[in-house]
């Protein structure tokens, strides 16, 4: 793991990947120190970014800069909860498939593959209408609709690592399966769980602000989810009040570019092909040098 996070240090764009992500960090666990509250009522509704309220105020009156910062902080933990736990389920499902083969593969890929059949987002639309509206849930909802697609990646993984000879050579040893499993397969797919992590971060960013927006999640609670949903419930495309929305879309979509820049970066230190591609197509053809023949020197006048 450590060598992994030193060689993404050499990547530009794991470095300014990591870079935003601080920042969201930081805007996320010690920003809320530096604003105000964000359910306060402290300004006019709908006023446009002003020396007082540097990006407005909602249609309750609400600071936009507040609610953007404070509103990070859920949006990140329900993100990375997620994503650890989507990885963590997937890592033991598909390695425990690929890893012991026959009925206990049989049975978990049939398992896996009836979460994969079943429609993704009405699922998650009618668990987070039923199940009690907070993050918990939030998250619940996310890793029973999201960790299947992520253990189908790891099996396949798990089974191509059964073939090696480390893996023979521990079988010989009279090593448990639980130990092979733990010691010799999955430290060797450390690589594809972090890059399932952040993909599944994404997604878990993704699918939990659609659910608030869609007011599926708790109202009460700041996230970047509910700053849209109180946008668009204040009709704020109607009103031209674009300050209300656009940072947190904003937000949204530079800690995606962010993720993606690190997962760029872990791509090109897994596959070193990808960081210095060959040349694709024919070589080109260049003329050596002829000599000419006595023959043709002599015709010379």
């Amino acid at each position: 793991m450590t060598r992994i996070f030193t060689s993404l240090w050499k990547s530009r764009q794991a470095r300014v990947g990591m870079g935003l992500l601080l920042f969201f960090f930081l805007m996320a666990f010690v920003g809320p120190f530096l604003v105000g509250d964000p359910l306060a009522f402290d300004g006019r509704p709908l006023l446009g970014p002003s020396a007082e309220h540097w990006l407005g105020t909602t249609g309750q009156g609400q600071d936009v800069l507040a609610q953007t910062v404070v509103g990070a902080r859920t949006t990140l933990l329900v993100g990375l909860i997620t994503g650890s736990l989507v990885v963590l389920i997937g890592a033991l499902v598909g390695g425990l498939a690929g890893t012991l083969g026959g009925k206990t593969d049989d049975g978990l890929s049939l398992l896996i593959n009836i979460f994969l059949v079943l429609p993704g987002l009405p699922l998650m639309v009618v668990l987070a209408a039923w199940l009690p509206a907070g993050p918990v849930s939030m998250c619940a909802v996310l890793v029973l609709t999201g960790w299947a697609w992520n253990a189908r990646v790891l099996r396949a993984q798990a089974l191509t690592l059964r073939q090696r000879d480390f893996v023979a050579a521990a079988q010989v040893s009279g090593e448990s399966w639980i130990r092979i499993l733990f010691v010799e397969i999955l430290p060797n797919m450390t690589g594809l769980m972090v890059s399932s992590f952040i993909g599944a971060t994404i997604y878990a960013v993704g699918a939990q602000v659609g659910l608030e927006f869609l007011g599926l999640g708790d109202l009460g609670v700041v996230s970047w989810g509910t700053n849209l949903y109180w946008a668009s419930n204040d009709q704020a495309l109607l009103t031209g009040s674009w300050w209300t929305f656009v940072p947190t879309g904003f937000c949204i979509a530079l800690l995606g570019f962010a993720l993606t820049l690190i997962n760029f970066g872990l791509d090109a230190v897994t596959n070193p092909k990808l960081a210095h591609p060959q040349r694709v197509g024919p070589t080109p053809f260049i003329p050596s040098a002829v000599t000419p023949s006595p023959v043709s020197r002599a015709a010379k006048p």
